[in-house]
């Protein structure tokens, strides 16, 4: 369980091998976690990320692997790492992701299947597993990474954005069901992220990189804030774009 500065000591990674989840890894790993899991599907960046892990202060580094195209996958995944970490969790990471490279990827049944199993399918169902394990043992934290698409998407960004979009209501509402039961869900809506998944992508205004978002994530884990934007200042800006007319958003560049 959480130490008795309120600091987790033991965090399983679902998308292990992400910088964002490297970023945050690090961060728990010097503030004295030292059991971490890490979940992902390339096992060569998982042995990397797990040796970074090690690295940096953790003393029981487990790896699982696992595809969230696969998606009667997400129990036996989850189930590998709660025994990887020895059945007690304090936190569990979602950030798995995939974000589609073109419009022209609207059209593609096959591109459009994989993106929606990746971003909410096999992650919503991994997230209602994870929750029923931690609302057992009594206590735990999911933070599950979303994104501002997931407020309004923009036409270049269709499938993620309203793939997000479900796994953010999703989460919202498991947040809710989950009230009393000692199980904490926060859900976390960065803007564009400097990531080897944006590489090559124009940067949107207010870009930050990946130690960034873990400083805020750590920072919302704290305050147990239900929704972790990231910029902070971007909840205000949203809530004025998500209101703005259809046509005017349909000018703004990005």
């Amino acid at each position: 369980m959480d130490d008795a500065f309120g600091r987790p000591q033991s965090v399983v990674v679902l998308g292990g091998t992400s910088e964002i989840a490297g970023a945050l890894v690090a961060t728990l790993a010097a503030g004295r976690c030292r059991t971490v899991v890490l979940a992902g599907r390339d096992v060569d960046a998982l042995a990397g990320a797990a040796g970074r892990a090690r690295a940096g202060g953790a003393s029981v580094v487990e790896t699982v692997t696992f595809d969230a195209t696969d998606l009667k996958s997400a129990q036996d995944t989850v189930d590998r790492c709660f025994a990887a970490a020895g059945n007690q969790v304090d936190l569990v990471l979602v950030t798995v992701g995939l974000l589609n490279g073109s419009r022209s990827e609207t059209t593609d049944a096959d591109r459009i299947s994989e993106v929606a199993a990746a971003n909410f399918t096999w992650p919503a169902s991994a997230i209602a597993f994870a929750a029923e394990r931690l609302r057992a043992q009594g206590s735990g934290r999911i933070v599950v990474f979303s994104s501002v698409a997931a407020v309004r998407a923009r036409p270049a960004t269709v499938l993620y954005g309203s793939a997000k979009a479900a796994l953010d209501r999703f989460a919202s509402g498991l947040a809710q069901s989950l009230r009393g039961s000692g199980v904490v869900v926060q859900i976390v809506r960065p803007g564009f992220v400097h990531t080897k998944m944006t590489r090559g992508l124009r940067p949107a205004p207010f870009a930050v990189g990946p130690e960034d978002v873990a400083a805020a994530v750590m920072r919302g884990i704290e305050r147990d804030q239900a929704i972790i934007w990231v910029p902070g200042f971007l909840r205000w800006l949203y809530l004025v774009l998500r209101h703005l007319p259809r046509q005017l958003w349909a000018r703004l560049p990005g």
